[in-house]
């Protein structure tokens, strides 16, 4: 039997998603878990990795397993042999050909800024910080120069080990409400630091250093070097991914 599994995480203690030899990562943590429930050693694949903290909404994991198990089990199973920062929100079974990572048609993050002059304290694991004052607007309007299927060199870590750079972003929104600035991104795929490394290069543009057209040269020139630096990963949370409506997951994650 195949199960698809939803996922909510605080990424700030972890060192990213990614199973590893040493450290504490979310795939270990809910691998250990679900395999406690099964009495079985349990492997998941994910929708898409996240690195050290960062957030998650809702991943979507899939996994293979003879156990007989009821859907009720695995969430409260799961969330109880589970840290408080991690949570399965939702189980159920799927088509065997489903898969978590290649049956997603997109994915979704959202990067969220607390723009005032006063660091944070209650929403410090959750957002990034700017003291200067930031236009939205402008940000909103150069962003729009990254939508659609583009070569996005400038843009990747340069660890990335993706065969190529082209990715396609479907939609790309900056807008303002009270002390935040929130960059909501959607695209097929996403390369290593892709969301950060765009929102440090909207963020000079935001406190007027840059012009609105700056991201469009720098999408053009390929050049990660003269791009703006990688934003903070604790205001980045990973909304999740979207699959088509026959896989019948639940509305979140379905388009």
């Amino acid at each position: 039997m195949r199960i698809a599994l939803g996922i909510e995480y605080d990424g700030t203690d972890f060192l990213g998603w990614q199973r590893l030899s040493h450290g504490n990562t979310v795939q270990g943590r809910v691998e250990q878990a679900l395999s406690f429930v099964a009495a079985e050693p349990i492997e998941i694949t994910c929708a898409g990795r996240t690195d050290a903290g960062v957030h998650g909404r809702c991943q979507v994991v899939h996994f293979d397993t003879t156990v007989q198990r009821d859907m009720r089990s695995w969430v409260l199973g799961g969330c109880s042999n589970l840290p408080d920062s991690v949570a399965v929100l939702w189980a159920q079974p799927v088509a065997e050909d489903f898969h978590a990572r290649f049956s997603a048609r997109s994915r979704r993050y959202r990067y969220t800024i607390l723009n005032r002059r006063v660091r944070p304290a209650l929403d410090t694991r959750y957002v990034a910080w700017e003291r200067q004052p930031l236009d939205a607007e402008r940000m909103h309007a150069a962003a729009q120069a990254l939508i659609g299927e583009h070569d996005f060199t400038a843009f990747r870590a340069m660890s990335c080990q993706a065969a190529h750079a082209r990715r396609e972003v479907k939609t790309l929104r900056v807008w303002r409400e009270d002390e935040q600035v929130i960059i909501e991104i959607e695209a097929n795929a996403f390369l290593h630091h892709m969301v950060r490394n765009i929102v440090g290069s909207l963020l000079p543009v935001g406190r007027g250093e840059q012009s609105v057209g700056w991201v469009q040269a720098l999408l053009a020139g390929r050049n990660r070097e003269v791009a703006g630096p990688t934003a903070a990963a604790s205001g980045l949370t990973f909304i999740g991914p979207r699959y088509e409506r026959h896989w019948q997951l639940p509305p979140e994650v379905s388009e």
